[in-house]
Order: structure tokens, then C-alpha cells, then sequence
């Protein structure tokens, strides 16, 4: 049998706003029916005892924290209702999603780094909010070696969940992608390999050749992969990054930083076969003619740290020796990324101290999901029905240090009534998150059902009974 090359580029390795202070709050596309909640209206660990909601008490437990406590619900004075309506509502709110700071802005978490690294640039994040905990010159340009593969792989994955490929493919591999230098799974030039072979070898194995083969196979060619690896990235917002090959052997104009591996990380986030081809230690690769080659992962934390099932390493002379590891522990994924260590094993040893540092000491909170019903109602004036029950028209999770948890609390703000017809969906008011008694987020309080202006009937069946 033969053993891969590796460590050398070779390996010589609905949509989504993102808050500031961990926060990660889910946008509002079409409106889920919150009736489909149950009768409590909330699902996973949040519960709420089902009664309307009074100054002071608490609507929503969590089982795993303590409850969350709900300050005095604000009430417009009527003629302040009336004057601005639901369309200064609807407006409100588009202009606090326009103007709250995104991710991008956000500061990380922590000022400085809590522990000695020796790395040049890092930065520790939780992948499902992209909140960054600390960071080590996350925004200086480097050259990252097989690192590069992350964004290879994610276009392919991309790739499969549109149907454009599937893993069935047959690819036949060129003359060009055999010869391939740095790491390799040692394809014969030619021959035909099942295009999940290739996507497992650039996964695992950091094989150049696999790499290659794929974005020949897609893009007709490795240059106009490129073109779309580098488009990708502007979507997502990796402004420090540009790509020149689909491998990260050396070559000059490539580069990015620790923070845009890290948005690249939290996409790949998304998609779990990554981690099912990314958490395998030791593999084979059966060639057609017979020829088996070992491989080994790249990544020593997949065997080495509990939890650890990928990203990806990478090493030349020119980027030393880099690693983006992420680890999955109590509900939090976590990424460490470590770029320019000296030493090879240091990248390892301080990745390991990072999430170590970030399972210690912060958790993922679910404060509320799209659709919880708020057990509170405005009334309608002119509608079928006198009141409207009111539910949250975003979720919200929030990336919280041990201990935080008791100082969250919510604030609703409400029209003292609205006007006929309320559609279900339609923005009535806003709930405050406040954190140690400052507002750390905004969500839409919206309408969980319909209310139409009364038929014909009804409305003379009013009359009547109003006049008796």
C-alpha cells in the first residue's frame, strides 16, 4: 500500500442577522404560524405557562437557566398610537435592523486574549452566531496554504445542495490535476473516480490533486473556479481575502485573514457532511486499478481533543504552519483559528488552549424562538374581533459568559390599540432585550393571527347590540 503525501499545499492543510455581544437573531421572512407551536407556544427547552402576561411576571423559562425576567410593558399613549399606526411601526423596525451593528462591526467579546499566544494572528468564535471572543491581529493578511481548501470544499458542498453535482459523479481526472505538487492522494492521471473520493481526499487527506480534479470538473477549469471562489467570498464578506489557485500552493496575490477564515468556518458551519469526512483520523483510497493509498488526517485534534471533528490545517514555508479547528461541546460549536505558528505542534497546543478557554467559560442561549407567543394582545378597534394575541417575529440566541444568564431581561413596547384589518405577521411592537439593564437587541412583537374587518352582518349585529 501506498501512504498519501501530506504537510505541504501543500499540507507541509430566511436570512441571518448578526448582532453585536453575541447576539443571533433570525430575520423575518414568511411568517410561520405560531399556532403550530402547541398550546404552549414555544418549543425546544423555553417554556411559558400558558396565562397573559402582567406587569412582572415571567412568560418564559428556560430549563437549563434561570428564568428570564420581563420588565413593565410600555404602553403608547393613545394618541400616539393613533397618529403613527402600524406604518411608523413597520418603519421603526426596518431602521433598527438597518442601524443596530452587524458582526462585521461588532467588537469581540473579550479586549486582548485571555491566555499567551504565541501565534501571529488568531481569533476564537461560536460558528452559529459568528461572535467572536477574542481575537490576536485577526484582520492581518497572510498567506494560509491548504486552508485555502475550506472555501474549495464549500463551493462543492454548495454545489451538491443545488443538484448541479452529486457524490455518484464519475470524474475523469487530468493529466494536470495527477501532477499536482505538495499533498496529494496520488490519483492516477486519466482514470475515473467517483467525485465523493475526491471531495473526502481534499477534505481529509488535503490532497492538491483531488482539489483540482474538483474545480476542473465544475468550473471547466481551475481558473474559473478561482473566479468563483473569489466572488463567494465577496458574498461573504471576506473583504481581506483573495484566492489565486483552488489549493493554497504557494503562489503570489493569495491571501486573507484570521477573521474572513473565520466567516468562511461559520458557512461551512451549515454543512455537517464537512464534518463527517473532516472527523475521520485514518482512511484508504481504493484507486480503479486496484491500488490502494493510505490516508491520514492532517488535523491532529480529530483524534486528539474530545469533541474535534475538522476544520482544516495548512502549512508552506511562506504561511508556516496554520490550523482552523472546531469542536462541538454541550449544544456550542466553537472554531479556534491559529495562522503563522513557527512550530507545527504549537498551532495544535494553543487551538486546544483557545477552546478549551471557550467551552470553560461561555454557553449558547436560546432566548426565544420565532413564533413563542407572548400571552399578551392589543386591541383592534373596527376588527372581527376585539383584541389581536401578539408572538415574536424573530428567534433570538444569544453567546453568554457563566453567570450572565441572570441578568437578562425583556421589555415589550405596545400601541395601547390598532386599527382593522391586522394581517397575521404584521409588526404591532417591540420587545427590548436588555442585559444588566441595557438594550442588547430589538425584536419584532407581531400579530399571530388575522383580524379582518367585520362582514356585513356582523357589523349591523354590532350596531344593533351597541344601540340596545
Amino acid at each position: 500500500m501506498e501512504k498519501a503525501q501530506a504537510d505541504g499545499a501543500g499540507e507541509s492543510g430566511n436570512s441571518i442577522t448578526l448582532f453585536p455581544n453575541g447576539i443571533h437573531l433570525q430575520s423575518l421572512p414568511t411568517w410561520a404560524n405560531p399556532k403550530s407551536l402547541g398550546t404552549e407556544g414555544v418549543k425546544g427547552a423555553i417554556r411559558k405557562p400558558p396565562c397573559r402576561l402582567r406587569s412582572g411576571e415571567i412568560p418564559l423559562h428556560n430549563h437549563l437557566l434561570p428564568p428570564i425576567q420581563w420588565g413593565q410593558t410600555r404602553i403608547l399613549e393613545e394618541e400616539q398610537a393613533m397618529q403613527t399606526g402600524k406604518r411608523l411601526w413597520a418603519l421603526t423596525c426596518c431602521m433598527l435592523m438597518i442601524f443596530l451593528p452587524t458582526a462585521q462591526a461588532a467588537q469581540p467579546l473579550e479586549s486582548g486574549t485571555p491566555m499567551t499566544l504565541t501565534t501571529p494572528s488568531a481569533i476564537l468564535a461560536e460558528t452559529a452566531t459568528g461572535t467572536v471572543i477574542f481575537e490576536k491581529n485577526a484582520d492581518e493578511r497572510r498567506e494560509v496554504a491548504s486552508i485555502t481548501k475550506l472555501m474549495t470544499a464549500l463551493l462543492v458542498l454548495e454545489a451538491l445542495d443545488r443538484d448541479e453535482i452529486a457524490l455518484t459523479d464519475s470524474v475523469q481526472i487530468s493529466p494536470r490535476a495527477a501532477a499536482m505538487k505538495g499533498s496529494q492522494a496520488l490519483l492516477d492521471a486519466n482514470a475515473v473516480y467517483p467525485l465523493e473520493d475526491l471531495l473526502r481526499t481534499t477534505i481529509m487527506a488535503s490532497a492538491n490533486d483531488s482539489a483540482v480534479a474538483l474545480s476542473e470538473y465544475i468550473a471547466g477549469s481551475e481558473e474559473n473556479f478561482v473566479d468563483r471562489m473569489n466572488r463567494r467570498a465577496a458574498e461573504l464578506g471576506m473583504t481581506n481575502t483573495n484566492y489565486v489557485n483552488c489549493t493554497g500552493y504557494p503562489q503570489s496575490g493569495q491571501y486573507t485573514t484570521a477573521r474572513d477564515v473565520c466567516r468562511l468556518c461559520c458557512e461551512i458551519a451549515k454543512h455537517p457532511r464537512y464534518n463527517q469526512y473532516a472527523s475521520v483520523w485514518i482512511d484508504k483510497l481504493t484507486h480503479p486499478g486496484g491500488r490502494v493509498t493510505d490516508l491520514t488526517n492532517t488535523n491532529r485534534l480529530v483524534r486528539f481533543y474530545e469533541g474535534c471533528d475538522g476544520y482544516k490545517t495548512g502549512s508552506t514555508d511562506a504561511a508556516k504552519y496554520c490550523l482552523a479547528a472546531t469542536a462541538e461541546k454541550n449544544g456550542m460549536r466553537l472554531v479556534a483559528i491559529v495562522l503563522g505558528t513557527p512550530v507545527s505542534q504549537t498551532r495544535f497546543n494553543e487551538a486546544r488552549q483557545m477552546l478549551d478557554y471557550g467551552f470553560a467559560t461561555y454557553r449558547r442561549v436560546v432566548i426565544a424562538n420565532k413564533g413563542d407567543l407572548l400571552g399578551q394582545n392589543v386591541e383592534v378597534r373596527g376588527g372581527s374581533a376585539e383584541r389581536v394575541p401578539l408572538a415574536l417575529g424573530s428567534g433570538l440566541s444569544m453567546l453568554l459568559k457563566n453567570g450572565q444568564q441572570s441578568g437578562l431581561s425583556l421589555s415589550v413596547q405596545l400601541p395601547e390599540s390598532v386599527d382593522a384589518p391586522i394581517a397575521q405577521g404584521d409588526v404591532i411592537g417591540l420587545v427590548d432585550v436588555l442585559l444588566d439593564g441595557q438594550v442588547i437587541a430589538k425584536l419584532n412583537c407581531v400579530a399571530a393571527e388575522d383580524v379582518p374587518r367585520p362582514g356585513f352582518i356582523e357589523g349591523l349585529l354590532r350596531i344593533l347590540r351597541n344601540w340596545r
